[in-house]
């Protein structure tokens, strides 16, 4: 817009998206100062960067989350997960550009002066709550990035650690289990050993027995011989049953031990993937709180939350430009044009608040021609409701008989 005393600088596209970004209207803006322009384009800059900030720190997290688990030493790379972390970064800080976006648009502009009172501060409390959420959101990735490679090292620690309890607690387990069954194999071989002792033993009395020849007999089998020929018997006897009894449970004893080192080296094997279910968003976070200290997490906290309210308070501090006055002027005209009227502070409600009165008159302008109209139908109504009662009376006045007689023929009719 040319004027003998200033001309208004034309517009670039990146400007014009960066006062769509920050909710700024674009036909006013042409019309205002260059300071009005680069205000709402530096506010719409920061809710750009906030949204860029916000998707990448989205990616980042969503990718530690689902990347594959393995050391924290061994950086496992999935194109898989990267191209999903990519589109779901987009997504976020898509959400997070509109929702600032939303939030920045929805401040209003105070009371047009550089200072910020209790009331405006009031106000705004839901979109400051609102904005230091979504800044705590995405400072924790960005952090857990930045000390990356010092979290590795300590993740990498409490794995090992990790893994070394958990061996632990399985020596523990089928130590327990192999030593019961081997108690139990040694019992029921004991009781054969013992069978096979005694069984032996009687043979030997049995074959001593029969060498010994008292009084030049020709043979040592005697009496003797076979009372220890029947005990050996016996012993045999024993024997073949303790081992039929015995044998198949030390068989079943030794299968269990082999069921026992496989389940065991199973359970070792899987010591890698529980060690490897620490590296996780929540893991890394607090070894990041751990290394970082609480200053330079609380710092980059605020560092990030800084940066997302500051839009809010800027909006807060902004002195009342030449664009805020067309702005008021636009609405106003628009106003006046739907027929809309307010008289402001008009009442005071129960709650002692001052309430605006907002007169619409196109509305009210129809509600009375509806009225009128209505009035108009009904007073013509009964104008004609009386001229015919007027034209039937001067029909009778004329000929009365006729009258009666269509009278007395419809009574007749009826009475057929």
């Amino acid at each position: 817009m040319k004027r003998d005393f200033y001309t208004t600088p034309k517009s670039t596209p990146l400007m014009r998206f960066f006062w769509g970004a920050s909710g700024g209207d674009r036909y006013i803006l042409e019309k205002a100062t260059y300071s009005d322009q680069v205000k709402y384009m530096c506010l719409g800059g920061i809710i750009v960067a906030t949204g860029l900030m916000a998707g990448i720190a989205g990616g980042y997290a969503f990718y530690t989350i689902f990347e594959p688990r393995g050391s924290a030493l061994e950086n496992v790379f999935s194109p898989t997960v990267a191209v999903i972390s990519v589109l779901f970064g987009c997504v976020w800080g898509l959400m997070i550009f509109n929702l600032d976006r939303f939030i920045v648009s929805s401040t209003g502009k105070g009371d047009g002066t550089e200072a910020i009172t209790w009331k405006e501060f009031k106000g705004a409390i839901p979109r400051i709550v609102m904005g230091a959420i979504i800044a705590l959101t995405i400072s924790k990735p960005v952090e857990i990035r930045m000390f990356k490679t010092e979290i590795d090292v300590e993740l990498h620690k409490a794995q090992m650690e990790k893994q070394r309890e958990y061996l632990s607690q399985i020596d523990s387990i089928y130590a327990g289990r192999i030593e019961s069954e081997n108690k139990k194999i040694v019992v029921w071989q004991g009781e054969i050993d013992k069978k096979e002792t005694d069984y032996t033993n009687s043979v030997n009395d049995f074959n001593q027995e029969l060498a010994e020849k008292p009084g030049g007999a020709p043979s040592g089998y005697g009496p003797d011989a076979k009372k220890k020929e029947a005990i050996m018997g016996d012993r045999k006897a024993d024997l073949v049953s303790i081992r039929g009894k015995n044998e198949p449970l030390i068989k079943e004893g030794y299968e269990n031990l082999k069921k026992f080192e496989g389940q065991k080296q199973k359970e070792i094997e899987n010591g890698e993937v529980v060690s490897a279910g620490l590296d996780g968003l929540l893991e890394r976070i607090k070894l990041a709180h751990k290394i970082a200290g609480f200053w330079i997490s609380l710092f980059i906290t605020l560092l990030f939350m800084s940066i997302e309210l500051t839009p809010i308070f800027f909006k807060l501090m902004l002195v009342k430009s030449p664009y805020d006055f067309l702005k008021d002027n636009v609405e106003e005209l628009m106003k006046a044009e739907q027929g809309i009227h307010i008289e402001y502070n008009y009442h005071k409600d129960k709650e002692g608040q001052e309430r605006d009165l907002i007169i619409h008159l196109n509305r009210e302008k129809m509600i009375i021609e509806k009225k009128e109209l209505h009035d108009v139908q009904k007073r013509l109504t009964q104008y004609a409701i009386s001229k015919y009662e007027d034209d039937m009376k001067k029909k009778i006045d004329t000929n009365p008989e006729h009258f009666v007689k269509v009278q007395e023929n419809n009574n007749s009719q009826n009475e057929s």
